[in-house]
């Protein structure tokens, strides 16, 4: 089974949980690039209105090609409840008839279930099949944690169960 982990990351924490998944279970890696400045206490204002109106941003790369991938995860922070604007994009150009999604999304303290919901019902009206999720909570967290934390998931979830 070929996997690919692909990811949308402002302060780093989903980063670290997208490239611990990466190399613990041998998988591909794409990191989405939002061009929107979302840099600064007022960028990051404005950041948290724009996921919630799901507005759409240009992402790097504009293309994603999942083709030869079996299974793919979805790594989105959480903003004001809502997945960030570059993984709402990232979805809406995604072809996933066929395809396993594993979803995930870090936050501060609360509101990944709402970005859990939202991802899902996008990735299911586009042919996807949502076969897992988790949320990693990063408030007051070293990046070590918060990788702590992830390897703790992938052993409770049974992530490596979906590499055979």
């Amino acid at each position: 089974m070929k996997t690919c982990i692909t990811y949308y990351s402002r302060t780093g924490n989903t980063a670290m949980v997208a490239r611990t998944l990466a190399e613990e279970l041998g998988a591909d890696i794409i990191e989405i690039k939002d061009l929107k400045d979302r840099e600064g206490f007022l960028s990051s204002f404005k950041s948290s209105i724009d996921a919630m109106r799901e507005s759409k941003t240009r992402i790097s790369p504009g293309k994603v090609d999942m083709d030869d991938y079996d299974l793919i995860y979805i790594g989105s922070p959480t903003w004001a409840g809502k997945p960030a604007p570059a993984v709402i994009t990232l979805i809406d150009t995604l072809n996933f008839m066929g395809k396993d999604v594993i979803l995930f999304t870090t936050m501060s303290r609360q509101g990944g279930e709402g970005v859990i919901e939202r991802m899902g019902e996008k990735i299911r009206a586009r042919g996807g099949r949502i076969i897992n999720s988790f949320m990693i909570k990063t408030g007051g967290k070293e990046l070590i944690e918060v990788k702590e934390d992830t390897l703790r998931v992938i052993s409770e979830k049974d992530l490596l169960i979906y590499e055979s």
